[in-house]
Order: C-alpha cells, then sequence, then structure tokens
C-alpha cells in the first residue's frame, strides 16, 4: 500500500547470506507495527557427514527478538534445489504462517516419486498458505503482493513489498544474468517473460536476489540492485534483448551447467516444506540418493537401470 503522499512505503530489509550454498536469506520488517516476513530461509547441512543444524535460522530468530518484531510468515520463493529449507522450523518456533506458491503442487508431482516420498500428497498441504498470482498478505501497514514467474521452475513467485521486491532466483545482479531453466517444468520463454513483469515496476524498486556467486571481476557479494539497473545493464536480458536470442543463450548455457551439489537433499525436504522424511522403524532419519534418477532431470531410462544394475553385486557368488 502507498503511504499518504502516494509514494510507495520502504519496508526495512536485512539480508543474512550463507556461504556455504551462497543463498541470501532476508528478515523484512513493517517499521510502523514491527510485523516482519522472513524470505528464503537457510537449514544448515553438511553434506559430508549428514549432519544438520540451525545456526542460520536461529540468527534469524535472534534478530527477530533483537528488534522485538512478531513474525507473521516464512515466505519461500520456490522448492530450492541448492539449499534445504529452514521454514518449517522457523514455523514450529514461532507460529508464523508458512507460504508457497500454489504451483509447488507440479513439483511435488515430479519429484516425490523420484525419492518415493509416499508421505507427499501432491496437494501443497505441508504448507500453509498456496499463494496464487496477485494474491495479497498483509505485513502491518505494508502489503505483500505475489508475482507468479514461472521458467527457473513452474512454482517461482517474487514478493512485491512497497518498493522492494524478492524475485528468488529469477534474477540475479547484472553482471551475474539469470536463473537456468533446465529443471522439469523451467522454460526459457517463460522466464524472459516473467522477468518483463518484474522490469515493468518503477525505476527505483529495490531487487533483491536470492543468490550472488561473485562473477569475475567482482570481489565482494552483493545482492540488491534496482529495476532500472537490471532493465539497462542485466547480461542476459538487459538492454532490450530479444526474446528469441534470451532463449537461444539460455539453452546453449543451460546445456553445460552441472546439477547443484544439495539437489537430491534438498529437494526431498523442500517439497515436504523443510521437513524431513518420516523415520525408519528404528527411529533413524534418512535422506535418499536414487542412482541415476537425475539424467537431464528426467525419470530413470530401462537402458540407464541396466546401468545401475551392472553396479550391484551378485550375492550368490
Amino acid at each position: 500500500m502507498p503511504d499518504d503522499a502516494g509514494s510507495p512505503q520502504r519496508p526495512e530489509v536485512e539480508a543474512f547470506f550463507d556461504p556455504v550454498s551462497n543463498t541470501v536469506s532476508y528478515l523484512v520488517h513493517d517499521p510502523e507495527t514491527g510485523s516482519a516476513a522472513i524470505i528464503d530461509p537457510v537449514l544448515d547441512f553438511d553434506h559430508s557427514s549428514g549432519r544438520l543444524t540451525t545456526a542460520s535460522a536461529d540468527r534469524l530468530l535472534e534478530r527477530l527478538a533483537e528488534q522485538d518484531l512478531q513474525l507473521l510468515h516464512v515466505l519461500e520463493t520456490h522448492a530450492h534445489a541448492d539449499h534445504l529449507s529452514a521454514g518449517h522450523y522457523l514455523r514450529m518456533k514461532t507460529g508464523a504462517t508458512l507460504a508457497i506458491g500454489e504451483k509447488i503442487t507440479a513439483v511435488q508431482k515430479v519429484f516425490a516419486p523420484i525419492f518415493e516420498a509416499d508421505d507427499v500428497a501432491f496437494d501443497g498441504a505441508a504448507f500453509d498458505l498456496l499463494l496464487a498470482d496477485g494474491q495479497t498478505l498483509a505485513l502491518g501497514s505494508c502489503e505483500i503482493r505475489v508475482l507468479h514467474t514461472p521458467g527457473h521452475t513452474p512454482a517461482c513467485i517474487c514478493y512485491h513489498v512497497g518498493d522492494a521486491i524478492f524475485v528468488g532466483d529469477t534474477l540475479f545482479m547484472p553482471d551475474f544474468g539469470t536463473a537456468r531453466c533446465d529443471f522439469p517444468g523451467g522454460d526459457a520463454a517463460e522466464l524472459y517473460h516473467s522477468i518483463q513483469k518484474i522490469l515493468a515496476l518503477p525505476d527505483d524498486t529495490r531487487v533483491f536476489t536470492c543468490h550472488d556467486y561473485l562473477p569475475q571481476g567482482r570481489e565482494q557479494y552483493v545482492w540488491e540492485s534496482s529495476v532500472a539497473e537490471q532493465r539497462q545493464s542485466n547480461i542476459h536480458v538487459g538492454a532490450g534483448k530479444a526474446e528469441a536470442d534470451f532463449i537461444a543463450m539460455r539453452r546453449e548455457r543451460d546445456s553445460k551447467l552441472a546439477a547443484p551439489k544439495l539437489i537430491l537433499p534438498s529437494l526431498q525436504v523442500n517439497i515436504r516444506a523443510g521437513t524431513l522424511p518420516p523415520p525408519e522403524a528404528s527411529g533413524n532419519v534418512f535422506l535418499r540418493l536414487p542412482v541415476n534418477a537425475f539424467p537431464g532431470f528426467e525419470q530413470t531410462s530401462d537402458a540407464l537401470q541396466a546401468k545401475v544394475e551392472d553396479f550391484q553385486p551378485d550375492w550368490h557368488i
């Protein structure tokens, strides 16, 4: 909602950078009321040891307490493939509402079978709110408006709060470009049109990205730009880049990208809204690493299954 003078409100934004996954989580609050939201929180996971901790999320909780803020919403921009979400942990600690885009159901439908996650319903019920394009949430005297921005994944959304927009993986800093589109349901043409929604916002709208990767020539991590800077200087889509050129660039670039390091643990937790798989009979919890289940992000083919069987020992020898 604009202020009395007609200008967009300016929420307070504090960024928390996770160097392990290069993820930026945001604490956003209305300075008038102290109502707060957290966007894209990280659950700390050490892949080599399987150790799970909550240090990053606890920093957010400590900051809420220090500023005497009331957490109303935990907001996910999409089901991340590069870090585990602390959304459920923060929900349990605070009673905040956990929300994500309504198309998460399509993501659950693709990935739950890969992990044989029979506890995951394809209805998004693990989250408290499924958000549609144009939907709004109250944040004290501020308003959070949802933009559906598919292309990276079908479930991607951005959160527009006053003079700020939180774009998830849709855009990166202007010198790094845009999101990959080779995940299931990803589409370069859709991403191009989603980005145009963002670039149509006022020039001075603050743009907050979910990641930064230190491109060559830059020595410091940054995550805030403006719509004007993105429109003019984004190396993939700025300066009036044509849709066909963008699609060709994106397809060529994506064909050379490796899968994110934490894609397997991340997705099976994040489609569960940040909860872990149910424990086994022993009481232990396991994350699954399906073998050859992600060739080109597709289900295992008969040919690949034959290769898997080649590595299975003959226990009768």
